[in-house]
């Protein structure tokens, strides 16, 4: 309680400015603004990297030149597939984080975790591109993009079954749909996988497909009433 002074004023204790204080923090911590923040960051950066990996030759002739970008094809082909994949994964987290109004400390190292295999996807994409017929790149790239698939799909399950966290106009009820269009990527890429050591090239077109495909489901969702759900995962 506070204490009187001159004039009948109560002048506020320690132990209130001190409570004062810790809600403050406790309402900065849960902030969702920084954790966006930081995804944003690490998701421009991912895209940057991936187009440093494309580097044109110089003082070439003509027919070297030909050769050359022939052999970059990989190269463009990973990153082409990749700069897609990671989109897919910005606008999902986009999406989930339009609708949390706060966060807690396991939701922020659940969005960590999330962007911990997307960080290496430029890693993916170069051995990709450096080695396009080989099944271990492609075997190392699909290990990366169903790590964070699946990560992706527990920060939603957790965001899910934490309806506080969330403004009261997002939460629909319904995940079901959210569940079954987050798996679509998981199963594409294990066939990307198994058929990476019959054909490499059939192995990248399922990889490239996964991005289409997915937008495509999401697109359709929305198109049979699930608008809500499916704006959950898009």
């Amino acid at each position: 309680m506070g204490s009187e002074v001159e004039g009948g004023a109560v002048e506020p204790s320690k132990s209130d400015g001190s409570a004062t204080r810790s809600q403050f923090e406790d309402q900065q911590l849960r902030n969702p603004e920084r954790v966006i923040m930081l995804s944003d960051g690490v998701f421009a950066i991912v895209l940057t990297i991936l187009v440093l990996e494309i580097k044109v030759p110089t003082d070439l002739a003509s027919n070297s030149l030909r050769a050359s970008f022939h052999e970059l094809r990989p190269t463009l082909e990973a990153w082409i597939v990749s700069f897609l994949i990671t989109g897919m994964y910005w606008v999902a987290h986009r999406d989930i984080f339009a609708r949390v109004r706060s966060v807690n400390r396991d939701l922020v190292w659940l969005n960590l975790l999330f962007l911990l295999p997307c960080a290496l996807i430029p890693f993916g994409a170069s051995a990709l591109g450096e080695y396009p017929n080989e099944s271990l790149a492609l075997q190392l790239y699909g290990v990366v993009v169903i790590a964070a698939s699946v990560m992706r799909v527990v920060l939603y399950w957790y965001v899910v079954r934490h309806p506080k966290l969330l403004w009261p106009q997002a939460i629909t009820g319904r995940s079901t749909q959210g569940f079954i269009l987050s798996s679509i990527p998981i199963v594409a890429y294990l066939i990307a996988m198994a058929v990476a050591y019959a054909s490499p090239t059939a192995s990248v077109i399922l990889f490239l497909s996964v991005p289409v495909v997915y937008f495509l489901a999401v697109t359709i969702a929305r198109e049979r009433g699930g608008a809500h759900e499916a704006e959950d995962f898009s």
